[in-house]
């Protein structure tokens, strides 16, 4: 998931999907999630979390006051046995980053992309819903590598 925005109503939405009809391993956030306050939602999930900052993220101290494994991208992770790096802004990750990682996520464009060249590109879009008015995530099957884009809320 991507680009939350303090949109506490599908913050909690997006939760419960991934706590109780979605089941995941892992959760991963490329970041704008603005305050802590809309952060202590995120926390409820019961899967382990990482999450990299975006540009909006003004209160970094007390967003990791909540939850200290959200840090400056990129992130680099291991899971499934792929690569994966996260960041907010693509364009501002590294080429060899990108080239080094089996999956990208990223968000900070509020759309939804999935895109295979080299690697697996995946823009889970906005949680938040703000600019599109669509609330998606993403889910990736680290074995196969298929990505769905879910649409959680549309105004």
């Amino acid at each position: 998931m991507s680009d939350s925005h303090d949109n506490l109503v599908l913050i909690r939405k997006a939760v419960r999907f991934f706590n109780e009809e979605e089941p995941v391993d892992a959760v991963v956030h490329a970041g704008d999630f603005v305050a802590p306050f809309s952060v202590r939602e995120l926390a409820k999930i019961k899967v382990p979390f990482y999450g990299v900052f975006g540009n909006n993220d003004g209160e970094r101290h007390g967003i990791n006051g909540v939850m200290p494994q959200i840090v400056a991208p990129p992130l680099h992770l291991e899971l499934g046995g792929r690569r994966i790096v996260v960041t907010h802004d693509l364009a501002k990750l590294p080429g060899a980053d990108r080239a080094a990682a089996d999956i990208v996520i990223c968000g900070h464009t509020h759309k939804s992309l999935v895109q295979r060249e080299k690697n697996l590109l995946v823009n889970p879009g906005e949680l938040g819903g703000w600019l599109t008015g669509k609330c998606t995530v993403a889910t990736i099957d680290l074995e196969t590598t298929n990505v769905e884009i879910v649409y959680l809320a549309e105004e």
